[in-house]
């Protein structure tokens, strides 16, 4: 598991590993059951104070991503197929909102978004 802090982010370290914890779920790459490192070994990986990754764990559990077993770690909890499903939509209407934002804020009308959206699809879908 990849988790990279960025120094120059406005955000929190832990708020940065919840984020990419989540991510690796909501693509696919962490699913039900998997382990996670422990509150040490990851802390230690990440060069970080074993209160931050456990910080970052306790939000993850108190939102439902994962389950700690005492003595055994801690693992990606079972989601609801329809809830992850919705919870990546949200993810994706927050981002265009974004980029409509930024765009209506430069001067483009709608047929210029969508020209451009469909651009960009078509640029990384031949990737």
């Amino acid at each position: 598991m990849d988790i990279i802090i960025a120094n120059s982010s406005d955000d929190p370290i832990y708020q940065q590993i919840t984020a990419q914890i989540k991510n690796l779920i909501f693509k696919g790459e962490l699913i039900e059951g998997d382990s996670l490192p422990s509150i040490r070994n990851l802390a230690r990986e990440l060069q970080i104070s074993v209160i931050t990754t456990k910080k970052a764990y306790e939000v993850l559990e108190a939102e439902g991503y994962i389950e700690t077993v005492p003595g055994k770690g801690s693992y990606i909890a079972a989601q609801n197929k329809n809830l992850l499903q919705e919870k990546r939509l949200k993810i994706v209407e927050e981002k265009f909102i974004e980029g409509i934002i930024a765009a209506r804020a430069v001067g483009f009308n709608l047929e210029e978004i969508e020209a451009m959206i469909k651009m960009l699809y078509q640029e990384v879908a031949n990737e």
